[in-house]
């Protein structure tokens, strides 16, 4: 078999059999296959699409495609559940939500990735905290996630090993967007590691990756159906991505607000509602709690308790990073040579913002990836985000820049202001959740 016949025939709107996608996967994760035939078949599939029999089949093969974890052994003594986002701007939300799930007797293996295209990753957001190893071997993950209840990490080499090469591919050769892509690449990695059930955050909105919710209704159908058909019960909530979510946006600066957010200091609105409402459907799918009243009371229970920052504290920890990290996390995390407030162009309500323009304001200060080996500047980004509806002017900026240097600040300064829209009346109030589908409401 050729790859490049395998890719013809995608090119050509053909469906390709389970003996190609092997073929390919196979290659992919051995490295027989070359970056740029991985890339011309990712950008075919891009292009046309796949059925769903075709994203059940890429999925299973890339799972299978490294170690697979069985957690039975370990007689954990609660569900093994877990959650994933598409991603957008400002998205820490797995930082916090795999403590409170912890706390509430779940189990959470976590493996999240790096930044794609315009928005941040949880791994890079992690790997602020110095020491914190981010792959482990899968032996101290396993004990970590039965000690402790939770461990975000990356892929190690073990687990889905074709989704890290293929993620890095993916995003810098703009085929991040691939429905059946980012199916295959969330799911593999949930399969390899042995959950019993995952939770779903599908972003819609300028600064997601989904622009429209018939976009995001799609995905998550997509995502549900083919998690059915591997044996892993799936919800998904559509949420709103049309600005930062919570305060702040970039590596270190969001794992501040998310320490903060652990011990009660600071709970965006916004931001705590997308939590605790993730939380009560991981309750859920683990069987702790039968409704979701109940489950919303467990979740908001571990955090105001202060069990949620044990959790992340111990976890951090045993993942190598300072015992005493929630407790000084400021004196740990990396700070930026330049911090300056963002101006305005104009007094007014901050009525709108292009998230993609946000998250390449980022980039821009080196807190994002352009290319697969560029090496990030974990402490810039922007804190003190001004939210969609408030009122902004010379005394009330829209956000604080943090850089590595002043001609950098000015620069993604100038990038955050492009990207606002400003005018005399606040615009209408958004829900931060829009709608939560199940196995009900997904074919397949």
């Amino acid at each position: 078999m050729l790859i490049t016949d395998v890719i013809r025939k995608k090119r050509d709107r053909g469906e390709l059999s389970a003996e190609e996608i092997e073929f390919f996967v196979a290659g992919v994760t051995d490295g027989s296959i070359a970056d740029e035939q991985v890339a011309a078949l990712a950008m075919a599939v891009f292009l046309n699409s796949m059925t769903f029999e075709e994203a059940s089949r890429l999925t299973r093969a890339m799972a299978a495609s490294g170690t697979m974890l069985d957690w039975r052994a370990d007689e954990l003594g609660g569900p093994v559940v877990d959650k994933h986002s598409t991603g957008g701007i400002g998205d820490k939300v797995s930082i916090l939500l795999a403590p409170i799930a912890a706390a509430c007797g779940c189990y959470v293996p976590m493996i999240s990735g790096r930044g794609l295209g315009h928005g941040g990753g949880t791994l890079d957001k992690i790997e602020a905290i110095p020491g914190y190893n981010a792959v482990p071997s899968l032996e101290q993950f396993r004990k970590v996630v039965a000690s402790i209840g939770c461990a975000i990490i990356g892929q190690t080499r073990e687990l889905a090993p074709a989704d890290r090469r293929l993620y890095a591919i993916r995003d810098v050769t703009a085929t991040v967007e691939s429905k059946p892509l980012i199916i295959a690449s969330i799911l593999s990695k949930k399969m390899a590691a042995g959950l019993g059930a995952l939770v779903m955050d599908i972003k819609v909105g300028s600064g997601a990756f989904m622009a429209t919710m018939d976009e995001a209704r799609s995905l998550a159908r997509g995502i549900i159906g083919t998690a059915r058909h591997s044996g892993v019960d799936t919800h998904a909530l559509i949420t709103d991505m049309n600005e930062n979510l919570g305060t702040s946006c970039g590596n270190a600066l969001e794992v501040c607000e998310a320490v903060r957010y652990l011990t009660g200091e600071v709970l965006e609105p916004r931001l705590h509602e997308v939590v605790l409402m993730l939380a009560v459907e991981m309750l859920l799918l683990g069987g702790l709690d039968s409704d979701r009243t109940a489950a919303r009371k467990r979740a908001e229970g571990a955090l105001s308790s202060g069990r949620a920052a044990e959790v992340f504290g111990r976890m951090v920890s045993a993942l190598g990073g300072p015992s005493d990290f929630v407790e000084r996390y400021e004196s740990h995390l990396p700070r930026a040579a330049v911090r300056k407030p963002v101006a305005p162009a104009e007094s007014g309500y901050l009525q709108a913002v292009d998230g993609h323009a946000f998250g390449h304001a980022v980039i821009s200060l080196g807190g994002g990836r352009r290319r697969r080996d560029d090496e990030l500047d974990l402490s810039v980004g922007f804190s003190e985000v001004a939210p969609i509806g408030s009122e902004v002017g010379a005394d009330a900026p829209l956000a604080t820049v943090h850089a590595a240097s002043t001609e950098a600040a000015e620069l993604a300064a100038g990038m955050l202001r492009g990207a606002c829209t400003i005018g005399p009346e606040p615009p209408p109030p958004r829900p931060v959740v829009y709608e939560t589908l199940t196995a009900a409401d997904s074919p397949g």
